[in-house]
């Protein structure tokens, strides 16, 4: 089995889970027990400033809005670029954190980059590999550009647009493909 850390995971156009439709989730573990992620491309309508006063007392000094991770519930989890916080790396330069603690130091201070999770996607051993023989995902390479981005709302057409460009260079076997080629 490969680990998918680190990878995206692009819902197909045939995805049936509404759980799931249009969206893109980045991977933070993988074994043989099972997969869990969380949706990049889902925001809830709250701002991270208006939920952590029913959390914490501690101060917050971000505010953008939260992200919904998927349909498990769970504490609130945090994808960031601070080392000092740190749990998990999941790519080089982008962290997990999941202990109150550490998400409270991040949020006191805007420094850094970092998203908000309320719920994450999870699979059980195997799911998730049956998931991807059935053709419910297309997989990508996880960058801290895709992870902090700014336009949620685009990110699935983006990263499929990539992931279907690949494809279609490796099968033609084209060794150099221009980012634009439609420039030439």
């Amino acid at each position: 089995m490969n680990s998918l850390q680190g990878y995206l995971l692009v819902a197909s156009p045939y995805l049936a889970d509404p759980n799931f439709v249009g969206s893109v989730v980045l991977i933070i573990q993988h074994t043989e027990n099972g997969a869990f992620g969380v949706i990049l491309n889902r925001l809830h309508p709250k701002r991270i400033k208006e939920l952590w006063s029913e959390v914490s007392q501690s101060p917050c000094q971000y505010d953008r809005f939260l992200n919904i991770g998927g349909p498990v519930s769970g504490p609130l989890m945090a994808i960031h670029d601070n080392p000092a916080v740190a749990e998990i790396e999941i790519i080089p330069g982008v962290y997990f954190s999941v202990q109150r603690q550490n998400i409270e130091n991040l949020m006191a201070g805007p420094d850094h980059e970092a998203r908000i999770f309320l719920g994450h996607s999870g699979w059980a051993g195997g799911q998730l590999e049956g998931e991807l023989e059935q053709g419910s995902w297309l997989v990508a390479p996880a960058t801290k550009e895709i992870v902090f981005t700014d336009d949620e709302r685009h990110l699935w057409q983006r990263v499929a647009f990539a992931v279907g460009r690949a494809i279609l260079a490796d099968s033609l076997r084209i060794k150099h493909r221009p980012e634009h080629p439609w420039l030439n």
